[in-house]
């Protein structure tokens, strides 16, 4: 991640809750026309703005992860390990989600294909939750972790490095940062995190 890329995912974690606030004021404020158009009650005003916010959010990880085109792998990978529910659930959870490049080359350093894989689905959803750390934890946040062991769902830590703009999950880069979703946020990473055997 470059210098750039981090002031501006840092900049945009900064301003998010202004434009949470200001989204959240323009959905309860009606416009003049709406206004004169209907007069609502205060209880279908507050529908209005709850069916409004619902439509704004972002869906959970599981679907952020489906609608993404780099994250098929992972995305099946969910599936065959049951992590579905899971993930879709209300958390919050930090994702750190490989790329699909990132599976091909962990497939071929470990001399095993995707299929061999998933046919261990035990040992796949062990490896799967260990990408995934419990609670909301932004890119501000992991800058300020440098040279601390975070624990991941699947019990085994892992080390943040921060060197410079580069911040590292054990030897993994984080190539973009805080992608949101409504149980949580997603950071992709380049390698596949293996567990301590």
């Amino acid at each position: 991640m470059t210098a750039v890329g981090l002031a501006i995912v840092l900049g945009v974690t900064a301003c998010g809750d202004d434009n949470n606030d200001a989204a959240s004021a323009a959905a309860t404020t009606p416009t003049p026309a709406t206004s004169a158009a209907t007069t609502p009650t205060p209880a279908s005003s507050a529908a209005t703005t709850t069916a409004s916010a619902m439509a704004e959010q972002p869906g959970t990880i599981v679907d952020v992860a489906a609608a993404a085109d780099d994250f098929t792998v992972l995305v099946e990978a969910v599936k065959a390990a049951g992590l579905v529910e899971t993930l879709s659930g209300p958390g919050p959870f930090t994702v750190f989600a490989p790329t699909d490049a990132a599976f091909t080359t962990a497939l071929n350093t470990l001399g095993i294909t995707k299929e061999q894989l998933f046919a261990d689905p035990a040992k796949l959803k062990t490896i799967l939750a260990y990408h995934v750390v419990p609670g909301k934890v932004m890119a501000a946040d992991v800058v300020t972790m440098n040279g601390q062991d975070v624990a991941t769902a699947a019990g085994p830590t892992v080390k943040i490095a921060v060197s410079g703009s580069t911040v590292m999950v054990n030897d993994a880069t984080v190539t973009a940062a805080d992608i949101a979703a409504s149980n949580g946020v997603i950071h992709v990473i380049d390698k596949v995190l293996l567990p301590p055997s």
